[in-house]
């Protein structure tokens, strides 16, 4: 456990560090912004899951950080708006994030009950048929 913290915490602090360079030396402040959404978590828990449990568990992993990004659009959106309105951003920090989490749930809850729905439909059309 311990060694896995500690690879986390290496990779994670080196995209940190990099992102952070990459703003304060890059002419180009773009190139910061693109570094600063670096997806370093999801790549470390794959990483990380694949070496202890398999492809199978990493592959879940992978599959559960679409959502995860999906609220990292969100995020990023709000934050900007937010500090374009208000101009606060720790108001717009604490709101993306709220964001974040908010939509990342709620995408997932819909994609579990729009593959239930085509499940049920698809096991409800094959007994139809059967009759």
């Amino acid at each position: 456990m311990y060694k896995d913290l500690l690879i986390r915490f290496i990779l994670g602090g080196a995209a940190v560090m990099v992102s952070y360079m990459i703003t304060v030396i890059s002419p180009w402040k773009i190139l910061a912004g693109i570094f600063a959404a670096f997806p370093a978590v999801m790549l470390t828990a794959v990483l990380m899951v694949g070496i202890a449990s398999g492809s199978k568990k990493a592959a879940k992993i992978a599959n559960g950080s679409v959502f995860g990004m999906i609220g990292g659009v969100v995020c990023v959106a709000t934050v900007w708006t937010v500090l374009q309105v208000s101009g606060n951003w720790t108001l717009s920090i604490v709101l993306g994030l709220m964001f974040w989490l908010g939509s990342s749930i709620i995408v997932s809850t819909l994609r579990d009950k729009i593959k239930n729905s085509v499940r049920v439909n698809i096991l409800s059309d094959i007994l139809v048929r059967h009759k």
